[in-house]
């Protein structure tokens, strides 16, 4: 099985390069001059993509394709005093550019949009600005030029004290949704509400991808393990394509995704640690090696691209793994 390693957002090893500058609403409102505040905007947004750019650059110096966006490339995107505002067509070109050298040198971006946008919510106003939330998320893929392979992974939500109908708003307001955005969304398990198993029932019922995390299964389960999961898990990718073609044309499969981390103590189980534990995670990956041919593996550590070094670091030595690059593996199964 072949594992590319990746990580969310920020560099550790990068200075000065957030992707995630942003403006307070209250600064916001004190700009006299509405137009130059929204240019102002404008232009922190276009910085971000540009520091993004830079990322990927060191992430290809460094062999890695996998890498998530922030979600805050644009501030006060989608906030009540912007509610007139589109910054997309302003940073048209700085997202085509980001997108181009995605698609030149294979890289998988991802989004994961932030826990307001939930789709169990009994609400209608949050229902609704999670709709343009996720809206907002695919046209920046889009407008990158990025096909189906970008994707955005949520959670299902809250259960709101009753797990059962809030499962069912879910799948409603799921298959509501614009078709555009469906395609585009995998479903995560979460570390408190809906577990791997009911996430993967979820995902099965509205033909979503699962993107499985670890950590999260680890404090929040049923007593059924990840890797005797897995062969349901992975079924859900099926379909799902790459974005390339193989040597006859035709297209290749998109690897399923998973999120590793590791607890950052006793006490406090769901937080992340700076790093990831190697042998779990390479006790799971040698447990689903021989049913899976491909895997792509964000890191969610708090020392990003710090904890991938690290993390090939401990796989150089282990028994049963090749080194292929700088982030990728090959590992024999059990």
């Amino acid at each position: 099985m072949i594992v590319r390693l990746g990580y969310v957002a920020m560099s550790v090893h990068v200075k000065n390069a957030s992707p995630s500058k942003t403006m307070t609403a209250t600064n916001f409102s004190k700009l006299g001059d509405r137009e130059a505040a929204i240019r102002k905007l404008e232009r922190i947004g276009a910085e971000n993509i540009h520091n993004t750019l830079r990322l990927l650059r060191h992430n290809r110096a460094h062999d890695i394709q996998l890498y998530r966006i922030s979600s805050k490339l644009i501030p006060l995107v989608g906030h009540e005093l912007l509610g007139d505002w589109d910054p997309i067509p302003a940073l048209a070109a700085e997202f085509r550019e980001l997108g181009d050298y995605a698609k030149k040198h294979a890289m998988r971006l991802s989004f994961h949009p932030d826990h307001f946008t939930v789709l169990s919510t009994p609400r209608k106003a949050v229902l609704q600005n999670s709709y343009a939330d996720l809206e907002r998320h695919v046209r920046m893929l889009e407008a990158m030029g990025l096909g189906r392979e970008a994707m955005c992974n949520i959670h299902i939500g809250g259960t709101y004290g009753d797990k059962t109908k809030a499962r069912a708003r879910f799948v409603k307001h799921f298959t509501e949704m614009d078709g555009r955005l469906r395609e585009r969304i995998t479903l995560e398990n979460d570390d408190k509400t809906f577990n791997a198993v009911e996430t993967l029932e979820v995902c099965e019922e509205v033909g979503a991808p699962m993107v499985l995390d670890v950590h999260h299964h680890q404090v929040n389960n049923g007593g059924e393990s990840a890797v005797e999961l897995w062969p349901r898990i992975g079924k859900t990718w099926k379909g799902t394509v790459s974005g390339a073609v193989d040597d006859a044309g035709v297209p290749v499969p998109l690897p399923p995704k998973i999120h590793v981390s590791s607890p950052k103590s006793d006490s406090e189980p769901r937080s992340h640690a700076d790093y990831v534990e190697p042998e779990p995670l390479l006790a799971f990956l040698r447990g689903i090696a021989g049913s899976t041919p491909r895997l792509d593996v964000m890191i969610e550590a708090k020392m990003k691209d710090d904890a991938l070094f690290r993390l090939m670091e401990a796989f150089r030595g282990a028994a049963g793994v090749t080194v292929l690059s700088q982030a990728s593996v090959e590992l024999e199964p059990l």
